[in-house]
């Protein structure tokens, strides 16, 4: 059964960028200066920032890196900073300190972020230290190496 123009009832097109535009919070935003340069972050974090981050995790690429932070500190970000010699711990502390401040102005000092960065380094080196996990122990009991028991001959 088909309908007849007729039976068809008309809407109102719905406008997103109106309602966003209405929606939108009337949020402080933090700015910090970086080699010469003031920063000013958005009061949201990007889709794209989000989706490029996920990206980053698994991938060697700058390019992936340079995209990710243009979403937040605009285009060139990237190789304006590594030209001024930032290192892999100062771009982490920037990330952390800008990605909490967007979701929570004020919410983050450089130090906390310095803190956090550095706790989260000394985790992955801790595990890494660990040796492998008891998943990885069992796969090679799977290949000829006896199993313990723990009980006592």
């Amino acid at each position: 059964m088909t309908e007849s123009p007729e039976q068809l009832v008309e809407v109102e097109s719905a406008d997103f960028d109106a309602f966003f535009a209405e929606q939108a919070p009337a949020r402080p935003r933090v700015t910090f200066t970086l080699y010469g340069r003031e920063y000013t972050l958005p009061d949201s974090l990007p889709l794209l920032f989000t989706l490029k981050m996920e990206q980053v995790q698994h991938s060697s690429d700058p390019d992936d890196v340079r995209a990710m932070l243009a979403t937040l500190f605009g285009e060139g970000a990237l190789d304006t900073w590594a030209a001024h010699g930032m290192t892999d711990r100062q771009l982490g502390v920037v990330l952390i300190y800008s990605a909490a401040n967007v979701r929570k102005p004020g919410s983050m000092t450089m130090q906390r972020a310095a803190e956090l960065h550095d706790e989260q380094e000394a985790a992955k080196e801790g595990k890494a230290a660990q040796g492998p996990n008891r998943a990885a122990r069992r796969a090679s009991r799977k290949k000829g190496k006896p199993a313990r028991s723990g009980a006592r001959s």
